[in-house]
């Protein structure tokens, strides 16, 4: 009777071959053969997740040479299939000028009993070995995984919403047109805040806000390096650069006026606009700065607070071209230029963006 069906697949006579495959898969449902047709017949019906499975069992279960050749054929078709699907539709989703703007891909982090199930659909969506996938997914913060078009990032990100990987994507230009001002001190605190702050071009202001307009507080510390003359292992002098020092920064989020306002603990002028805490001629920066977030806990008790900052920018610090077209609006004293500071504000963009709601 395979013969039979072979003959019916040759005449394209589909209707034939199930009704055939249908009384063998009763009569001998191990066999090789009948299942290299039911794999066919399931390709052939656009079941190609089905065909695969197939496909592959037989690859590891028959020594038939003839049938091994046939499977793999059947899933080099499928992939091809599948590929070409993906650029079509991945041309669709870019073909608006909006879609062709460079964007970035975050993946949110997992818990690492919902890894396993995840990797296997990540590395289905990624094509990738189930392995790698695993070893991409984040389990305590933010990733930066891939930038690209944002129509590409969209489609791909798309996909794996939908398996249940959390994940979102922007456009990098729409992180540019966040308004920063750099704030030197708070004026007032009642009944609303007013800070004295300067914009992109170091026009100096003031800006009054309710507090009840912040809708996150973002921390994070940006390290200052210098060049260090050192001992080598072979007690010869070397110049190297090391991190001496963090600076620590804080950014509120006010979505409603599309701005962040940012701040620093080297930058904050304590003997300023509003009393913190009495200012003690032997209080450290550290001491002062602490002093300043405890005080903006009091006016901030319920608004959620981003500390992640350290391992995100660990993901991203090697995409060097995106970074450094990216203006960080931090302006401390530095001999180079350094990636940590357009991560940062990077970083406080992409949680600025998300907390934003979809129009």
């Amino acid at each position: 009777m395979i013969e039979q069906v072979a003959i019916a697949f040759e005449n394209k006579d589909y209707h034939t071959a199930a009704k055939l495959l249908k009384q063998l898969l009763k009569e001998s449902p191990e066999n090789p053969w009948v299942q290299f047709y039911l794999g066919r017949l399931h390709e052939i019906s656009q079941k190609r997740r089905e065909a695969e499975k197939i496909y592959r069992q037989l690859l590891r279960s028959t020594a038939n040479n003839k049938i091994v050749s046939l499977a793999r054929q059947g899933l080099q078709r499928i992939q091809e299939i599948e590929l070409e699907e993906k650029q079509r539709a991945i041309a669709q989703a870019t073909a608006e000028p909006c879609n062709t703007e460079q964007g970035v891909l975050i993946l949110e982090p997992f818990s690492n009993e919902l890894k396993a199930q995840a990797a296997a659909k990540f590395a289905e969506i990624m094509q990738l070995d189930p392995y790698s996938a695993r070893l991409v997914l984040p389990s305590r913060s933010w990733k930066f995984y891939r930038s690209g078009r944002v129509g590409e990032l969209k489609f791909y990100g798309t996909q794996l919403q939908q398996a249940g990987i959390s994940c979102f994507w922007t456009a990098i230009s729409t992180i540019e047109q966040i308004q920063v001002f750099q704030v030197k001190y708070f004026l007032e605190s009642q009944p609303k805040a007013t800070v004295i702050c300067s914009n992109h071009t170091n026009q100096l202001g003031s800006l009054t806000f309710d507090w009840s307009e912040v809708s996150a507080r973002v921390m994070g510390l940006l390290p200052i390096f210098e060049e260090v003359v050192d001992v080598d292992a072979w007690g010869k002098l070397e110049r190297k650069t090391q991190t001496q020092d963090y600076v620590q920064f804080c950014d509120l989020h006010l979505p409603g006026r599309r701005c962040i306002l940012r701040f620093y603990d080297h930058g904050y002028e304590f003997q300023q606009g509003v009393e913190i805490t009495p200012i003690a001629s032997h209080n450290t920066i550290r001491i002062n700065w602490n002093n300043l977030l405890n005080w903006i806990n009091l006016h901030l008790p319920e608004v959620k607070i981003w500390s992640d900052f350290t391992p995100f920018a660990e993901t991203v610090l090697e995409q060097k071209e995106m970074l450094e077209n990216l203006q960080p609006h931090i302006h401390l004293f530095r001999r180079e230029k350094t990636n940590w500071d357009p991560a940062f504000h990077l970083y406080s963009g992409l949680i600025f963006v998300k907390g934003i709601p979809e129009t």
